[in-house]
């Protein structure tokens, strides 16, 4: 890991690519925070992917995005999605656990911007690479 960074400061700076509003500067924190080539695999997917798979009689997949302008679309679309109509926020559930060398825990909720409360969350399992740059991100929702 990045000595100049202690693991929750880069946790509270990987939250925020999540929840910054403004595109050039969310894209920026990406390049920044990711390797080139970094992947985010979401471990568990939302019920309906694991349905239609199921109805299909395939496992359920994770779903994977690689790549920096993937890896913008995917965190814009969840800004859209969950941040930008004002009704809720990402927050870090707890400090940020160092796993081993260069691999963290990092336990997030979304919350609740008029009562405060968590009203969902997940965790990421992140491996940076040489440079502090995520290289793989596992990241399981509903685990708060």
């Amino acid at each position: 890991m990045n000595e100049q960074l202690e693991p929750n400061e880069w946790a509270d700076r990987y939250i925020a690519q999540w929840t910054e509003p403004d595109p050039g500067t969310r894209r920026a924190l990406i390049r920044e925070l990711w390797a080139p080539d970094g992947v985010q695999v979401l471990v568990n997917p939302p019920q309906e992917i694991r349905e239609a798979a199921g109805n299909l009689a395939f496992p359920i997949p994770p779903l994977e995005v690689r790549g920096h302008d993937a890896l913008n679309a995917r965190v814009s679309r969840a800004y859209d999605m969950f941040i930008a109509p004002g009704e809720r926020t990402f927050k870090a559930a707890e400090k940020a656990t160092v796993l081993m060398p260069n691999v963290l825990a990092v336990r997030w909720s979304t919350v609740s911007v008029s009562t405060g409360e968590a009203v969902g969350g997940g965790l990421d399992v992140i491996a940076l690479d040489d440079e502090g740059r995520i290289r793989t991100d596992h990241q399981f929702i509903g685990t708060n």
